[in-house]
């Protein structure tokens, strides 16, 4: 029943992200009438979203008064470990109705959001800037979280030039840029991709140079490391490939492809719910899926690379570091 009926928490959060109710708490504990007022909602619908966020364990309650939990307060848009954007982004309507339509991608293979929208999701989110922020955003997000992992587990100052590909706003090459002083960053997406990427990338500016294009195309040429987060499993093997066989083109014999991927087991066990979780998302979403270590290692060695090993998994998202280099 839990599993059944586990939408509801879902909307529940999503409601409260959507109307900035943690922005409206962030000063201290207020009545509901009062956070109505400041949330601009009816003020008794909104108490009973309250109290289920009270169970939920966001926020705390004293007769009507409210106030935000530790754990609560990661729905502020101006936490450094916010989540609002995230669930703004997967619990929002246009990938509710993907998620709605799931019985149909499982029966013809096709995914969801292509078939409900009639374009791909980037597509859509670059015909919608304001919906494209919240993508950026909670992409950001994400990576923040899982940043300190990754710089701690893999040497970057042996790299003279790191290229981050389809590196968005550029919160992953600033954080590996912080981290380790050698090194200069190189950042490469579309342009709506890299709109916030100037003031992510103020304190390491005179570091990272900012490039935009297509890397179904090609990627700039000559870095000493292609970093690649969260991008390979947005597609299915095709696309996939030529993104790798891009970058293969575009790099030396002795550099480096790093992607930082999430690694499906052979077996799942409940500990692998979130993977898992993620694939049906691709599934759904993008038409991509999650791999297991042979289908990366396959895939890799299709688009020309050799020498593949893996680092991890890292805590606290379960990432791996996927190493190649250029096959002769």
């Amino acid at each position: 029943m839990d599993l059944a009926f586990g939408y509801m928490p879902a909307q529940v959060l999503h409601a409260a992200a959507e109307i900035g109710l943690a922005d409206a708490l962030a000063d201290g504990p207020r009545t509901s009438a009062e956070l109505a007022e400041r949330t601009g909602t009816h003020q008794p619908s909104l108490l009973r979203l309250l109290r289920s966020l009270s169970v939920f364990g966001a926020v705390e309650q004293k007769d009507d008064l409210f106030a935000l939990t530790a754990e609560g307060r990661r729905l502020r848009s101006d936490e450094p470990d916010s989540i609002r954007a995230l669930i703004r982004l997967f619990c929002g309507p246009d990938m509710w109705q993907a998620w709605g339509d799931l019985t149909e991608t499982v029966r013809t293979g096709e995914y969801a959001w292509g078939r409900v929208t009639g374009m791909t999701p980037f597509e859509f989110f670059e015909s919608r800037p304001e919906l494209s922020a919240t993508f950026n955003a909670a992409m950001s997000q994400h990576t923040r979280f899982i940043a300190p992992g990754i710089v701690e587990a893999h040497d970057f100052g042996r790299y003279g030039t790191i290229a981050d590909i389809g590196g968005g706003d550029g919160t992953l090459i600033a954080a590996i840029l912080r981290a380790v002083p050698g090194p200069r960053g190189l950042l490469f997406d579309q342009p709506g991709g890299l709109a916030a990427a100037p003031d992510t990338l103020a304190d390491v500016a005179d570091r990272v140079k900012i490039v935009a294009g297509d890397f179904f195309a090609s990627v700039p040429p000559d870095a000493d490391a292609y970093v690649i987060k969260s991008v390979i499993h947005d597609w299915a093997d095709e696309k996939a490939t030529a993104i790798l066989r891009n970058c293969r083109a575009a790099m030396r014999p002795d550099a480096r492809l790093l992607l930082l991927e999430q690694v499906m087991p052979e077996i799942v066990t409940p500990e692998a719910r979130g993977i898992v979780n993620n694939d049906l998302n691709m599934l759904v979403a993008t038409g991509g899926r999650e791999r297991t270590e042979t289908e990366f290692r396959d895939l890799l060695e299709r688009a020309g690379f050799t020498d593949i090993s893996l680092t991890g998994p890292l805590p606290p998202a379960e990432y791996h570091i996927i190493e190649a280099r250029p096959a002769a």
